[in-house]
């Protein structure tokens, strides 16, 4: 008789899906966005709400890896709540998932406490990757938004470590997840121009990995 062989777990043990919670007024459209979702083999959609006060139920009840929330239900705006959601579900990470193209609203989305921000226009690999980066606790901003929010916001005359104004919307693209290809894209640069911007930043901040550049960016307010 042959010895018998463990079952074969591909080298890895089976990683525990990321749960999602869905929050948008409009059930066609939780519908859809559960479809697309659950579509992929790590992601599991635990729960949907259609308002404010049913998200924060929801959200302290089930405490998922991630919530993709719409900006505008009824009762309101959403991003007030935020912080509360926050503050009952700490590793919840939040993806605005909205139509307003609007950098201000992004700004105010993200010093809430939010992780990503999403355009319903954009396309639907956009939302996965946001939903995937968040729940490894990394911001994602859509890129064009992105670039408008980086521009808009001048580095000042007490820019830290002597971080050039176009340094600081490189730093700014970085910290918000956005590769050297997009940021190159955006701002009309080579890829290798950013990438001798991404070295002199490095130089100056004496911060190396994203992670760094990402924490560098929250202590100095250049979010």
């Amino acid at each position: 008789m042959s010895p018998e062989r463990p079952p074969d777990d591909g080298g890895a043990a089976e990683r525990e899906p990321i749960t999602i919670v869905l929050a948008d007024d409009h059930q066609v459209v939780r519908a859809g966005l559960r479809m697309l979702l659950d579509a992929e083999a790590e992601f599991k959609v635990v729960s949907e709400a259609g308002d404010v006060s049913l998200t924060e139920r929801r959200v302290a009840a089930y405490r998922p890896d991630v919530l993709v929330l719409d900006v505008n239900m009824p009762e309101g705006s959403s991003i007030h709540a935020i912080p509360r959601m926050r503050a009952a579900a700490p590793d919840t990470h939040i993806v605005v998932l909205t139509m307003q193209n609007d950098p201000e609203l992004a700004r105010q989305a993200l010093r809430a406490g939010a992780t990503g921000y999403v355009l319903k226009e954009a396309a639907e690999a956009e939302l996965i990757q946001a939903v995937r980066l968040a729940a490894e606790g990394r911001t994602y901003l859509n890129p064009e938004l992105g670039a408008r929010l980086a521009a808009e916001l001048p580095a000042g005359p007490g820019a830290p470590d002597d971080l050039s104004p176009r340094e600081i919307e490189v730093l700014r693209l970085i910290a918000l997840g956005h590769t050297n290809g997009e940021i190159a894209a955006h701002l009309f640069l080579s890829v290798r121009t950013v990438e001798s911007h991404r070295a002199h930043i490095q130089q100056k901040t004496g911060q190396t990995s994203r992670a760094e550049l990402v924490s560098y960016a929250r202590r100095h307010d250049l979010l």
